[in-house]
């Protein structure tokens, strides 16, 4: 379905810049709307026309500690008057080293071992791999609507959106369960009346596949999958089942961890303990980085079980160690909880006011607004949402869609009041322009 409405061109330079991208770039690449990046500043983005935009995408999550952030400049300045690639998996280096130590100092103390890569989805192939390795055995369990990454290995997880997976087929062995997506309760049932069922079809899942079950993998509240908030109770169930069947516990926090719900992975934030933890985004400050995190009990692989080339990269070190130390002196996962509720609150007041606002949800500075065409329908606003996106960026506000008809808010969280409830206002102007 093509969108109704039509996003009003950008400037003469970035128009120029767009049709030079459409001959040469892959058409698989999602772009919204018409918006080309020139630079970007603390919260703000500027396009090629000079235009200024409030960021409330973090560059997909990944600008946590602002743009072009001076600590993190700083530190990437000075690694490359050293050197910028060290052959981290056939030579010892001491920048990765130090970035492993301060990663793990944020993290519970179970773990204590580390694998670099570059991106989400090679973080999540390492924990699915490792996973494999670990137990012998060859199925995984994962969750509707989850999105782990585009490579196979990953891609075999990801359940979010039918077009990246179609034509792909086969995929390795994963089988999917139903996710605790309340707003839409494949059983229909109501918070008063919720007997977790989403639970007992997990439950049913594991039994079906029992003894075949290397793994289950998730994400504590799904991304891609529209900005998902699941009962903490269903995470806490989902864990005990792998203990007693001998699965491992996989957390992707690629867009959830590095503080964005106020702890520094939102499964501390939904009071779960995984045994792999994958993480990306925001914890390389603006560069490819990923790790993926277990305990050495767990992560026993023999030398040349799993490596790379560009893992453990010295600039992205240089400037995901500087990121996560700035993130943690500024109190930054304080000012994510704080301002997380002002925007969350803000946003349950539209909700009341506007039928096109189905589901408000959210932890921390990760908060997803699921627009509907009426309540009591719960029928996708897809049209709808292209166009509420479209208006805010024509206003001057930066957002991006997720799941179905949701749109996600995930600023940088160095975000001020100011400019959570400028943001909010923005957003309203566009709901109201739509809502007509």
């Amino acid at each position: 379905m093509k969108p109704k409405y039509i996003c009003l061109p950008p400037g003469k330079k970035s128009i120029d810049v767009i049709k030079r991208d459409r001959k040469v770039s892959s058409p698989s690449l999602t772009r919204e709307f018409d918006f080309v990046y020139k630079k970007a500043k603390g919260m703000h983005i500027y396009d090629l026309d000079g235009r200024k935009y409030l960021d409330f995408t973090s560059s997909i999550a990944v600008m946590n500690a602002g743009h072009s952030n001076p600590a993190i400049l700083r530190e990437i300045k000075k690694q490359l008057s050293r050197g910028t690639h060290a052959g981290f998996s056939d030579f010892y280096a001491e920048l990765p080293v130090k970035f492993i130590e301060y990663l793990l100092s944020l993290l519970p103390k179970k773990f204590n071992k580390v694998f670099l890569s570059n991106s989400g989805t090679e973080s999540v192939e390492a924990a699915f791999k490792l996973a494999r390795y670990r137990t012998g055995k060859k199925w995984s369990l994962a969750f509707e609507g989850a999105f782990h990454g585009r490579t196979m290995g990953s891609l075999s997880l990801t359940q979010s959106n039918k077009v990246q997976k179609k034509g792909f087929e086969p995929f390795l062995q994963v089988k999917h369960a139903k996710f605790a997506y309340c707003y839409r309760c494949p059983w229909n049932k109501k918070p008063e009346t919720c007997s977790m069922e989403c639970s007992a079809d997990l439950k049913k899942k594991v039994n079906e596949n029992k003894g075949k079950l290397a793994a289950l993998f998730f994400e504590p509240i799904q991304g891609e999958g529209g900005y998902v908030v699941p009962p903490i109770e269903f995470l806490q169930e989902a864990q005990e089942l792998c203990i007693k069947n001998g699965m491992l516990f996989c957390a992707d926090e690629v867009q959830s961890g590095c503080f964005r719900t106020g702890k520094f992975l939102a499964s501390e934030t939904m009071k779960i303990s995984p045994d792999i933890v994958s993480m990306s985004k925001a914890i390389g400050g603006g560069l490819p980085l990923g790790a993926t995190i277990a305990s050495e009990k767990i992560m026993d692989w023999p030398k040349g079980a799993h490596a790379n080339t560009f893992g453990g990269n010295l600039i992205a070190c240089a400037a995901g160690h500087a990121a996560l130390e700035f993130i943690k002196k500024n109190n930054l996962q304080e000012n994510a909880e704080k301002t997380g509720k002002i925007m969350l609150n803000e946003l349950e007041k539209l909700k009341d006011k506007y039928e096109l606002i189905g589901d408000v949800r959210g932890k921390g500075l990760m908060i997803g607004v699921e627009l509907v065409k009426d309540k009591k329908s719960k029928k996708h606003a897809l049209n709808e949402r292209h166009e509420v996106l479209c208006k805010a960026k024509e206003k001057g506000l930066l957002l991006l869609p997720a799941g179905k008809s949701s749109i996600r808010f995930c600023p940088p969280l160095i975000i001020s009041k100011e400019e959570a409830l400028k943001g909010t206002d923005i957003f309203e102007d566009a709901l109201k322009e739509v809502s007509r």
